[in-house]
């Protein structure tokens, strides 16, 4: 089902053109300094990621933490539980609590590729700038998805480009990068959907409860795990942490710790080569062929080949990291 009532359209004038070719511009400058080509780009600045596509990809399986997602060219889309989200050139997926979903690339050529920065949002930070607000946004009463799509006006556009040029100049880095995520965390919470992302920065609310279960999972997740267990951890009985879990992230707990379990399996095959069977019973299964029965259902493809189908991207990507360290 496609979402559409969450994605923000506005008119585009001379200004917000202007500011695009800018960022367009700045973001192209800095991937051709790290040779070019496509794929993902690393920056100085470990929360900052660039990528490039010059052709419409497959929808790629990952565990989305809380960030801001901007398309400068081309488009994107999101598949979360059965909902769809679409967003193109300088509109931004923001996403306010760590959740499984699918993205892919849906627009973009040689002529014309995709391409995007990914920022991880600084949570602390976030509740810092909240707490500073006047007028602070008020979280809505129930709290739906948490993930939304908006528009990427001129100082918004602003901070992306400063972080990208920033990363050229790494010494500059610990001074000057706080106060820019701050403005980002500001322009985010006085937005039009400022009252979505502020639950991230509410302490006690269920939103950060059932954050606090996600936290324990991640650490947990090659455990045998109850639903008892996480909402304990969330201080809430477990049919309401069960309804609130799977209403903030589409799945229920157990699906949740399963999806983290057969990716974590992916980056060990990929990046530590480990066999079908190392990486299935560190992530915790006990067998190997139930294992690849469940990572073919999530993946479309067969352990073994998944690996060697993104160990070539893998070894670009860990090439590029390699020189901006």
């Amino acid at each position: 089902m496609a979402v559409e009532g969450q994605v923000l359209r506005w008119p585009r004038n001379q200004s917000e053109v202007r500011v695009s070719s800018s960022l367009l511009g700045g973001v192209t400058t800095y991937i051709e300094s790290q040779g070019g080509g496509e794929g993902l780009f690393p920056t100085q600045i470990a929360s900052v990621n660039i990528t490039r596509s010059y052709q419409q990809r497959m929808p790629m399986r990952l565990i989305y933490r809380p960030s801001l997602c901007v398309v400068v060219q081309g488009a994107k889309e999101i598949l979360f539980g059965e909902d769809t989200l679409r967003y193109g050139a300088m509109e931004c997926l923001v996403v306010s609590m760590e959740m499984p979903a699918s993205g892919r690339v849906v627009d973009a050529s040689p002529q014309a590729p995709y391409i995007g920065v990914t920022i991880d949002l600084d949570v602390t930070m976030l509740r810092e700038v909240l707490e500073q607000l006047e007028t602070p946004p008020v979280p809505p009463a129930t709290p739906g998805p948490c993930v939304f799509v908006g528009k990427v006006d001129e100082p918004l556009s602003e901070c992306v480009l400063r972080l990208i040029r920033m990363s050229q100049t790494p010494k500059a880095i610990p001074i000057l990068y706080p106060s820019v995520m701050r403005e980002i965390c500001y322009w985010l919470l006085t937005g039009p959907q400022g009252a979505e992302l502020c639950s991230l920065a509410v302490p006690e609310s269920n939103f950060m409860r059932v954050a606090k279960a996600i936290y324990f999972l991640r650490a947990n997740f090659a455990q045998t795990l109850r639903v008892e267990q996480m909402a304990e951890v969330a201080r809430m009985s477990p049919s309401s942490f069960h309804q609130h879990f799977k209403q903030l992230t589409s799945v229920t707990p157990l699906q949740f710790q399963k999806q983290l379990r057969l990716l974590e399996s992916r980056r060990l095959m990929v990046a530590d080569a480990a066999s079908v069977e190392e990486a299935a019973y560190k992530v915790g299964y006990e067998s190997a062929s139930q294992f690849s029965r469940e990572y073919s259902r999530m993946f479309g493809v067969a352990p073994k080949q998944d690996a060697l189908n993104h160990q070539r991207m893998y070894s670009q990507y860990a090439s590029r990291k390699a020189r901006t360290a």
